[in-house]
């Protein structure tokens, strides 16, 4: 066999070209062991330790290829450092998607990594087009053998492919969806990216409902009725249903832009008054939708609920006078402000505009005058805020968690650290329940399309609502939220957070506002404060309300 030379494999269905991947004169079938035909035969000899080298890379890629390619599934799984996991998946890529022919040409190694390219065609009823695509395999050392072996992850036959996920052609469960913005326009996710995995999802679950037709496609099954599959191919189109949703195409268009200065960030607008979504943005956009499935410790902007639940439990009222020390015990640990500021003969009102730490804290102690119930904060962002109740959005989404906490965990919840955890779509309803005076669950699409049931709470009393619009009226005009609510229109409000997480050195940067009927929240993975980050994207978004 001469270098460079193209290999057929078998019978002209799956062939490997000699790239970057020399082949030599090397016999691909007689003892394939990864280049060296000496492994495994010499067992008196000690296993080889240390990195693999160039040789061993280029030959077991090499093997590996052709016995993918020539359809020996479990040659090709002896050949990763996981055979019983490795086998099955190359037999299921040939049969799931129904691959009839395939071209692996590999490229060069870079260390122990080999990229390839695989052009295809999959033939399915008589339908038949090419797919072709990019991956990559790295080669390991075996820990026990010594062997140079494909270090096995599903993504080495397709870069989509996860452990969980199986190639699969032929009809398609549900029809593709055309999603249509709030005035019955087609929503692109070409122009608005972090919409993709929205409109998969409303596929899955709205797509035999919206009149369409499903087609012949090639996708990567998800293994989960609720996930939806990623298409990969389209071997004939079917007729989209459409779907009208909520979103602003506007306000959408200002999100995607806002998010996109961040290298992790998420934002969603809600509409107050009705609990429609507006606009949910991620970055990077087309993967996992944080906005919406973010579990993420809130921070300050979970004051929001402690200052209500303080007004409701008759602890203070926003111009009752609060204290504001430097830091605070609180069930023997320390709390303190950033930078230790205090404020001196302050309100509740101070306290929420310059969110301090320690006054929220202090004043629910249970050496404060009025004792609360360590359950109180989650019964109240739970009646009052529907934070925890099981929310119909239209899509998977989170529904916030304040759970039952003891000992420090009741205090650091105060300030939305604890175990506490919510998405931007769940701290953009915090502002949009105090704007609206109660909450109103957010949705994408219309009830009436399913019927499905929306979670409701109580109303907020006038005085607790009028209190928390004036508190966050505050901040967005002389408090931590002023520089970035500058030329946001009145009537607007704010309130900022940034929190801690374990093994970052900076904090999450957080930030919830309304402007007019418009709310919304923004998380920056270590953004730092909230008005420095989060408080941008949010601004941005309100402006194009």
């Amino acid at each position: 066999m001469r270098s460079g030379a193209k290999v057929a494999v078998v019978g002209g269905v799956f062939v490997v070209v000699a790239g970057g991947v020399g082949y030599g004169g090397y016999n691909l079938w007689n003892g394939v062991t990864g280049g060296d035909q000496t492994v495994g035969v010499r067992s008196e000899d000690a296993p080889r330790t240390g990195p693999v080298t160039g040789e061993e890379v280029t030959a077991t890629a090499r093997d590996f290829l052709a016995a993918w390619a020539a359809g020996e599934p479990e040659k090709a799984g002896q050949l990763t450092n996981d055979p019983v996991t490795a086998g099955p998946a190359v037999a299921a890529y040939r049969e799931g998607a129904a691959v009839t022919e395939a071209v692996i040409t590999p490229g060069p190694a870079v260390g122990p990594k080999v990229p390839f390219t695989v052009k295809a065609t999959i033939t399915y009823e008589g339908v038949s087009k090419p797919w072709s695509y990019a991956s990559e395999l790295t080669v390991v050392r075996g820990q026990t053998t010594g062997r140079p072996l494909v270090k096995w992850a599903p993504s080495v036959l397709h870069p989509k492919l996860t452990t969980a996920g199986t190639l699969r052609t032929g009809e398609a469960k549900a029809p593709s969806v055309k999603a249509l913005d709030r005035n019955g326009d087609e929503l692109s996710v070409e122009k608005y990216p972090s919409l993709a995995p929205i409109v998969a999802d409303l596929r899955t679950r709205y797509g035999a409902k919206t009149g369409g037709t499903a087609g012949i496609e090639t996708w990567i099954d998800s293994g989960s009725e609720t996930v939806p599959g990623t298409t990969v191919l389209v071997l004939r189109k079917g007729r989209p249903g459409t779907l009208k949703t909520t979103i602003d195409p506007v306000v959408q268009a200002a999100a995607e832009k806002a998010v996109k200065a961040y290298g992790k960030a998420a934002v969603a607008a809600i509409e107050p008054s009705t609990g429609a979504i507006r606009a949910v943005a991620n970055s990077p956009a087309g993967g996992f939708n944080t906005a919406f499935l973010g579990k993420q410790a809130p921070g300050s902007t979970m004051k929001i609920v402690t200052a209500a639940m303080m007004m409701q439990q008759g602890v203070a009222t926003p111009g009752d006078r609060v204290e504001c020390p430097a830091d605070v015990v609180s069930r023997s640990q320390t709390f303190q402000n950033l930078d230790r500021f205090s404020i001196a003969d302050g309100t509740l009102s101070d306290a929420f505009r310059r969110s301090c730490n320690t006054a929220f804290i202090k004043a629910i102690s249970p050496l404060a005058d009025k004792k609360i119930a360590d359950t109180v904060l989650g019964k109240t962002a739970r009646d009052s805020f529907g934070i925890g109740l099981n929310w119909q959005v239209g899509v998977p989404a989170a529904d916030g968690s304040v759970p039952e906490s003891a000992g420090s965990e009741t205090p650091a919840s105060y300030i939305g650290q604890g175990r506490i955890t919510m998405s931007a779509l769940n701290v953009a309803s915090l502002s949009a329940t105090a704007k609206n005076g109660g909450f109103l669950q957010p949705y994408l699409v219309a009830k009436s399309l399913d019927e499905r049931e929306f979670a409701t709470a109580g109303r907020l009393s006038p005085d607790v609502a009028s209190g928390l619009r004036g508190m966050m009226k505050a901040t967005a005009t002389n408090g931590t939220g002023a520089e970035a609510m500058a030329g946001v229109p009145s009537p607007k409000g704010a309130k900022t957070g940034s929190a801690e997480v374990d093994g970052q050195a900076t904090s999450n940067s957080w930030f919830t506002g309304y402007s007019g009927d418009l709310a919304a929240a923004a998380v920056v993975e270590e953004g730092g404060h909230g008005g420095d980050a989060a408080g941008p994207v949010v601004a941005k978004v309100l402006k194009a309300g």
